[in-house]
């Protein structure tokens, strides 16, 4: 009969250390959560996987915080510092993924280097965008029309690094020129020096000799730097 009492208590005494253990857990995975959704705070909707974690081997800790370790990454899989201030001496890494979902596009079939790309290339995909790689487009709009630069895959995620933005300008070829102010505009005619796509600067030579640069528009023309 004693040995059935002791080991009664025996159990009880492990039920509790395990409900402990298991508190500490959940206290520094919800303490980890908090701090990675403040770190990620702003890009959009967020996923956060903390763990695994052994707790076993931690001392009961009556107030604990969060840090962010130096270098740590702000999306993908990162680290969260967590360390006891208050009843133990205690300092740890627990491991995250800060995931955030939104849309991206991506190529709807294999597509060849020197290809322009159409809307039917394409569709916009929704997924955990820290798994992209850094320059992923998330419209059709900065896509649609400009050249890829090197072959891709069916289902691929687009890069910036992929597009090359279509020469509207080419050298030689005659332009028009204006400039707008404070009640005024000016057109006139002259020839480009160099090739440039959209948003580039393009040297002019004017009719009167005269050397002048602008950025090439959506249509064409060349918007003077004033």
């Amino acid at each position: 009969m004693h040995n059935h009492a002791m080991l009664i208590r025996v159990l009880l005494l492990l039920l509790v250390a395990t409900s402990a253990l298991a508190n500490d857990s959940n206290s520094i995975f919800s303490a980890v959560e908090r701090h990675a959704r403040e770190l990620a705070k702003g890009q959009g909707e967020l996923v956060i996987e903390a763990g695994p974690l052994d707790t076993s081997q931690l001392a009961t800790c009556s107030r604990q915080e969060t840090y962010t370790p130096p270098n740590t990454r702000t999306l993908g899989k990162t680290y969260i510092g967590v360390r006891c201030i208050e009843s133990a001496n205690w300092n740890i890494l627990v491991p995250v993924h800060i995931g955030v979902i939104g849309n991206y596009i991506a190529s709807t079939r294999s597509l060849s280097a020197g290809q322009t790309i159409q809307a039917t290339d394409i569709s916009i995909m929704r997924g955990d965008l820290s798994g992209l790689p850094q320059g992923s487009i998330d419209r059709p709009d900065k896509a649609i029309g400009k050249i890829l630069r090197n072959p891709i895959g069916a289902g691929q995620a687009l890069r910036n690094a992929h597009l090359i933005a279509p020469q509207l300008v080419r050298r030689g070829q005659t332009v028009q020129a204006f400039a707008t102010g404070d009640g005024f505009s000016i057109k006139a005619e002259g020839k480009a020096m160099n090739s440039a796509a959209e948003g580039e600067i393009v040297r002019i030579k004017m009719l009167s000799g005269r050397m002048i640069s602008g950025a090439v528009q959506a249509d064409g023309t060349i918007l003077i730097d004033n």
